[in-house]
């Protein structure tokens, strides 16, 4: 297996498996690989039957080069080892 492909199925078992929306991999300072699950309205369909997600590779955007700046200040050696994910805010309903 090739190691780009390595790069895409972890992201996407973050994605399929993790319950993220948004899957990043660092591969060095001008070099990002994300996978973004499709939302509708800022939500996930609880009923959908297929998952699109889209694979972006290019430069890091505005949020990514803020953690690279501080990965870098804090010694993190690239490629970044864990990948970072985000998940939706869920509220609660019915507690004090």
């Amino acid at each position: 297996m090739d190691e780009r492909s390595k790069v895409f199925s972890a992201l996407a078992d973050c994605i399929l498996v993790g319950g993220a929306y948004k899957a990043t991999k660092y591969i060095n300072e001008k070099l990002t690989v994300k996978a973004t699950r499709k939302r509708f309205k800022g939500k996930i369909p609880r009923n959908e039957r297929r998952i699109e997600i889209m694979f972006t590779v290019g430069d890091p955007n505005y949020e990514e080069r803020a953690f690279i700046k501080k990965a870098k200040k804090a010694g993190e050696p690239f490629p970044v080892k864990k990948i970072q994910a985000k998940w939706l805010k869920v509220r609660i309903v019915g507690l004090p």
